[in-house]
Order: C-alpha cells, then structure tokens, then sequence
C-alpha cells in the first residue's frame, strides 16, 4: 500500500510560524499545529505543539538532532549551487553539490556541467566539477542500489568548503518560501555549532523552543542528542538518502537501552534521528555507540527496532521518508494521517505543521 495524494499550493508554508501575517495558528515556534496518530487504536486527534508535553508519559525519550543548518546555498547570476555534504574521506574541499538553475525566486535542477569545468564563486573562489555523484557504495549501516545521481556532482572547492558557506552562503530556500528568511529561523533550540553540519534544516525539531523543553523535563521526559548532517533533498528527485555523516554518543545509547527496558517509548524527532539510531543497531537488536558515514535506509521490508515513534513533519507525495514513516506506523495509520492532514489543511515543508506517530 501507498500513500499518493497531491498537495494543494495553498498548503504548502511559505514562511516561519512566527512570521505569518494572517491566519496564523500562533506566532511562535511552538503555535504549529500538531496532528498525533496511534498505531494501537489508530485514533487520530488535533493539538498544538505546545501540548507536547501532557502527549507523553514520564519516562518516555526523545531522541533530538543537534546538527546545526549550513548557509549551504551560494548564488550566481544563473545558478545557485547547494553544496550538500562531504565526499567520505574526501576532506574539507571535496562535497557532493547540487547545481540548480535559477528563474526568478525560483530554482529547478540544472542538468548541465561537466567534468573538470570549473565555476567562479564569490569570494574568489572556484568550484571544479569532479564527476557526476555515484551512489549506493555499501557503507556502514546497510547499503543501497548503486548508480549515478543526474542531479549530483562531487566537486572540489579551492577552499575549506563550511567557513567558505559561513561567509558567502545563504540557507537553501526552494520556491514554496517567497522569500529569504535569516538563518537563524533555519536553526533548531538544539542545534549545536560543530564542524560540519545540515544543508537542510533537521526540521522536526524547529518547534521546540526553552520554555517547552523546561515543560518537558518538569514532567518527566528525557531527551537525548545523536548528531546526523543532512544532505540537499531536492523536492523533485524523491530519491533516497545518501551517506550522510552521523553520531550516536554512549550516553545516548544507553539511555535507550534503559528507557526500551522499562516499558517506555523512545520517540525519535526527526526522520534523521531515526536512521542514526537504526543504523547503530547491533546484530542483538541493541542500540550502541556509533559514529561515521551511514547509508541505512528505512523501509517496511526491513522495519525499525531502536524507535517506537516518530515526530516528524509532513512529507510530499512520493517522498522516500513515507517508507520510514510506514515501517514506524503501518500503511493503514498513515494513510489516514495524509488523509486526515488534508481535510483539515495542516500545512507542509519545514516552517509546516507536525506530525508525532505514537505505538498508544
């Protein structure tokens, strides 16, 4: 079973929560809406996001990403360049990129480039294109189909790539948001400024703001960090994830552990923070310490065995996330969460509404 639908315009978040003007569901981080769906009755029932913390029981976990987002996207007069993560053992220079053409305030994929063509950037620096991106090399954490990516290069940088981005880039915005937005509004309360971090922001968590973490800890929910570095997801691909670099600290790990054996839930925010915990589960079915490249892909098929759900944002038709999604919660509770999300006109991408998927 699939989940197909089409998403209305009119759906889609054109700018953050806090910045909307008219028909606002509230003018902070935590006002989204919050659609949450029970696997064990499949009852599906209506809040805000600031409700989170009567949703949860004390002892339940969240698991939160603290990669930071990257002003990944560096503009010219034609095309925008988003350079997406690093190339495994490629160093500070050489990145996967997306090259993408520009129209207005919109941008669409850019199929032309070749290799060894060099492009100016601002700054004085160049961009050399190296060869189109291959995929699916059979990394830690499961593998993938191999083949070359249309849309991808790998490409070397004439200087360090993330100081580069810091001084010259601009967060990645695609056409359903009119305009730039600072790149604080891309940062999560949990993001933490380390070397490398998102092209995209780990969206899941933009709700979240101090004062509702306090709410949270005050009941009694723990939540600890795992670090994964998202790549470019361009809206028009739908293709599965790529290596991406992540962290599961021991802490963390054995929290989980903890948490699993007392009978409480373990609630991933975020669909990356489902794949760095899915990809550090051992042969037992234990979470443990891990860190490096991942290319573990989530699918009913294969199934989950670190996470008993799942607070995530709304995903486009044919999204590969869907398939995470339906191996949490089975594809009868999502198709009725897509169907329920679009009578009652929840609103999609990463300033949108909010989704949490729970086991009860």
């Amino acid at each position: 079973m699939t989940v197909d639908f089409t998403l209305p315009p009119s759906l889609e978040a054109h700018e953050p929560p806090e910045e909307r003007r008219s028909g606002a569901r509230g003018r902070t981080r935590d006002g989204v809406r919050l659609l949450v769906s029970r696997r064990a009755t499949g009852e599906i029932s209506h809040h805000e996001f600031r409700d989170l913390p009567a949703l949860l029981d004390p002892g339940d976990l969240l698991v939160v990403n603290t990669s930071s987002t990257l002003p990944a996207a560096v503009r010219l007069d034609r095309i925008s360049v988003h350079f997406s993560t690093p190339v495994p053992g490629g160093g500070d220079r050489l990145w996967i990129v997306e090259l993408r053409r520009l129209t207005g305030k919109t941008s669409s994929p850019y199929s032309g480039g070749s290799p060894g063509e060099w492009i100016p950037l601002p700054g004085g620096a160049t961009l050399t294109l190296i060869g189109r991106h291959t995929s699916g090399s059979g990394g830690p954490g499961g593998s993938s189909p191999r083949g070359v990516s249309d849309r991808l290069w790998q490409a070397r940088l004439s200087t360090d790539v993330v100081p580069y981005l810091r001084r010259h880039g601009t967060p990645i915005r695609y056409g359903y948001v009119r305009r730039d937005w600072p790149a604080a509004a891309y940062q999560t309360v949990f993001a933490h400024d380390r070397t490398t971090g998102s092209a995209e922001m780990p969206s899941a968590a933009r709700p979240f703001t101090t004062d509702l973490v306090t709410r949270l800890v005050s009941r009694g929910v723990l939540i600890a960090p795992i670090t994964l570095h998202t790549g470019v997801a361009s809206p028009e691909a739908h293709e599965p994830p790529y290596a991406e670099r992540y962290e599961v600290p021991e802490p963390t790990a054995a929290l989980v552990g903890h948490v699993r054996s007392r009978g409480h839930r373990v609630i991933a925010v975020g669909t990356t923070a489902v794949r760095a915990l899915e990809t550090s589960v051992d042969a037992s079915g234990h979470v443990r310490a891990s860190q490096g490249w991942t290319e573990h892909i989530v699918t009913p098929e294969r199934g989950v065995q670190a996470v008993d759900g799942l607070l995530t944002g709304l995903h486009e038709p044919k999204s590969s996330h869907l398939m995470m999604l339906t191996a949490i919660a089975g594809p009868d509770l999502i198709a009725s969460t897509y169907e329920a999300a679009l009578a009652e006109r929840y609103l999609w991408h990463e300033f949108g509404d909010v989704n949490l998927l729970l086991p009860y």
